[in-house]
């Protein structure tokens, strides 16, 4: 293979190694989920054949193979997140990056998410890294916690492992003692600064 060859084909195949889901949502509302997933496919180069078997194992998988001639504007927020994440992995990456998958979202939604990321890590072999400001799911979910403070790294560790280093009764006991209790950047709106006050990095294999 060429340098000139190399050059263009490495950054496709870094895309291809992984998925991202954002918080904010990132869906055509005016196309249906199957659309939705197509357009990603073509966008990833997954080949036609390929890309028509996993619409309908993912959708299968998130539950919305009945639903994926529906336009996704009459979607539930639930629905559009679990639409997000099997978009993200039609092109079969080996890390997803998720931003607060659950922000929002009413706690039966929530706690079905988290199922369908757990069965995801177990089964599919994927690595996860995730943010997430609701302190109860990362000590339940995460394998491994880093805590974010004014964008730099102050510990990582297990749930376990940051309690025993703070003295903390919960993961929040420990988080709030490592960054404080002061509000940070008034002048930010009030979603950025509970960001900025909670906002983890986790990983989960």
């Amino acid at each position: 293979m060429s340098p000139a060859t190399t050059r263009v084909t490495k950054p496709l195949l870094v895309r291809r190694a992984f998925g991202i889901v954002f918080q904010d949502p990132s869906l055509d509302g005016e196309l249906t989920a199957a659309e939705n997933m197509e357009l990603h496919g073509v966008l990833y180069r997954v080949p036609r054949a390929e890309r028509r078997e996993r619409v309908e194992a993912l959708l299968r998988f998130v539950g919305l193979w009945e639903r994926r001639g529906d336009y996704v504007k009459r979607f539930s927020g639930g629905m559009r997140r679990r639409l997000e994440i099997a978009r993200a992995l039609q092109h079969r990456p080996r890390i997803l990056f998720l931003d607060e998958p659950t922000a929002g979202l009413d706690p039966q939604t929530r706690n079905q998410i988290w199922e369908f990321i757990r069965g995801l890590c177990r089964d599919g072999r994927v690595t996860v890294f995730f943010t997430t400001h609701y302190m109860e799911e990362a000590e339940r979910v995460a394998d491994r916690i880093a805590v974010i403070d004014h964008g730099r790294i102050v510990a990582e560790g297990t749930t376990a492992a940051l309690r025993q280093q703070t003295g903390g009764r919960t993961l929040e006991d420990a988080f709030i003692a490592l960054t404080g209790h002061s509000i940070r950047e008034a002048e930010a709106a009030p979603i950025d600064r509970m960001r900025m006050m909670r906002r983890v990095w986790l990983g989960r294999r």
